[in-house]
């Protein structure tokens, strides 16, 4: 059942079961999500994972796919930009290079109309004076610290000066809502770092929603109220800066938010996990034998001597930070990242402890790889677009397959199993990347890559947009376009319905 409108004054926009498709390639996926009168909120993530084109909807620029888009109670989905009570601000600053700042900030005063009452009580609609566009001007300008540059020309300014008055002409129209698509991409970092300063002032200053995208983590928490954290076209977690940081929901939050220690480990009772070959304790509970993914931050990483840790480890890296150095121990064939203000040497042995916590169990996001397929002709099984040898004889218990490629079970019966629709599961530890996308069954792109103490996890999308997770020693690159093989003795094949269909009479 879709998600209804919410009724709260406090709710300013609200996204109802939205979706933005670009012929198969799914940019949104089901969006539900609403933003608050007065917040300060970030929708963060990689590039290409939706979080633009979400703006973009909220603006109107890009209609969705499915789904309604409600601004103060009033469904909005289909109304064009300049009818929306918002203004957004761009990366590129869009400003008119013929007109000085102050006409830049004007320009939409000029051509924007007003409603009014006359004295016979009619609603009417007139164009601001001379005298109300310049004092919007001068306030605009005061609010970002530019009053005596409003007769320079715009080509002039810095890459700070620029970006001020693209935000004083997004709020000289009073909008109920400020829309920044990485308003800041183009400044150089001591610029970008203080703008981060000032934005937050002037939201303070103006009380409006700000709604702010961008794919850098340290803007987000240091700007934000709420972040809303995107990847593939969804929402993996929204919540406060610091809970975001200190309880991520899953992996991928865990890796993109900061610096992180992901592990593969296993519940072996209560409050308690494996990982790193050592039971350790911790706070959050989960069923008995459950395999987890296990983050710790490298600043909860406690170093102490040889024989006073739960562990052990040798410090094969570090680097000076300024107000900590920055290791690398190696426990067994994990590393562990540590941060401590104490100086060690390359190739000390310590001991290394995590108190329970630090320790921040999280479900594991995959297990394996399963998918729809189907045998062809050759006894071979397709799927996620590519074909791939495989043991039919498992389908039917201690069956053969005859010179005709028939499948034969002990009773004699004969099977056709051409067109049989199956289920296919392969391990992640068992597909293998090719760097050459011709030599492989099927080829596609990387697209996620996650480093988890030992190994990577890595997930590759083809064409037909099937993904392979896949867990490999071997380092790539996000992006890189690859090829998968598959052994034979690693897919698992299991029959939809019944056998008796596909008797050979």
């Amino acid at each position: 059942m879709p998600n209804e409108i919410i009724k709260d004054d406090e709710i300013v926009i609200q996204l109802i079961d939205v979706s933005k498709q670009y012929g198969d390639n799914v940019v949104v996926d089901n969006m539900n999500i609403y933003f608050k009168r007065g917040e300060f909120l970030t929708i963060l993530g990689p590039s290409g994972c939706g979080k633009t084109t979400t703006l973009r909807m909220i603006a109107g620029f890009e209609m969705p796919t499915s789904g309604r888009i409600i601004m103060n109670g009033k469904d909005i989905t289909n109304l064009p930009p300049y009818k929306r009570p918002l203004n957004t601000v761009f990366q590129r600053y869009a400003l008119f290079p013929h007109l000085d700042v102050y006409d830049n900030i004007a320009f939409g005063l000029k051509l924007a109309k007003i409603e009014y009452v006359d004295k016979d009580g009619k609603t009417k609609e007139r164009k601001y004076t001379k005298k109300e566009i310049n004092e919007k001007v001068r306030a605009a300008l005061k609010m970002v610290d530019l009053e005596e540059f409003e007769w320079r020309d715009v080509t002039t300014l810095s890459g700070g000066q620029q970006q001020r008055v693209a935000i004083a002409r997004a709020i000289v129209n009073e909008p109920k809502v400020l829309l920044l698509d990485e308003p800041l991409g183009a400044l150089d970092l001591k610029m970008r770092k203080e703008m981060q300063l000032e934005l937050k002032e002037m939201h303070r200053k103006l009380g409006i929603t700000f709604i702010y995208v961008t794919h850098d983590q340290e803007e987000a928490l240091t700007m934000s109220d709420k972040v809303v954290v995107m990847n593939d076209g969804v929402i993996q977690q929204i919540g406060e800066p610091e809970k975001i940081y200190n309880e991520p929901k899953n992996a991928f939050v865990a890796d993109f938010i900061g610096e992180s220690n992901i592990y593969s480990g296993t519940i072996v009772s209560d409050k308690e996990v494996k990982f790193l070959n050592h039971i350790f304790e911790c706070v959050d509970v989960f069923p008995k034998n459950e395999l987890v993914d296990v983050v710790v931050r490298p600043e909860d990483v406690t170093l102490v001597q040889e024989d006073e840790g739960m562990i052990k480890g040798k410090i094969v890296s570090r680097v000076f930070k300024g107000i900590f150095y920055q290791y690398v121990l190696m426990v067994g064939k994990n590393e562990v990242e540590a941060q401590t203000i104490k100086e060690y040497q390359i190739g000390d042995t310590m001991g290394i402890s995590f108190i329970p916590d630090a320790i921040h169990i999280m479900k594991k996001e995959y297990t394996s790889n399963v998918y729809d397929g189907f045998i062809n002709k050759n006894n071979n099984v397709e799927f996620a677009g590519g074909e791939f040898e495989c043991d039919v004889t498992t389908l039917i218990p201690n069956s053969t397959l005859d010179s005709e490629g028939y499948l034969i079970d002990p009773n004699g019966k004969k099977y056709d199993l051409t067109d049989a629709s199956v289920k296919v599961e392969v391990g992640l530890k068992d597909i293998e990347i090719i760097d050459n996308e011709e030599d492989g069954a099927v080829s596609g792109q990387i697209i996620s890559l996650i480093y988890k103490g030992d190994h990577y996890q890595i997930i590759i999308r083809t064409s037909d947009y099937e993904d392979f997770v896949v867990d490999t020693e071997w380092t790539w690159n996000e992006f890189d376009k690859v090829s998968v093989n598959i052994p034979k003795d690693k897919i698992k094949i299991t029959l939809k319905g019944e056998p008796k269909q596909y008797e050979v009479d």
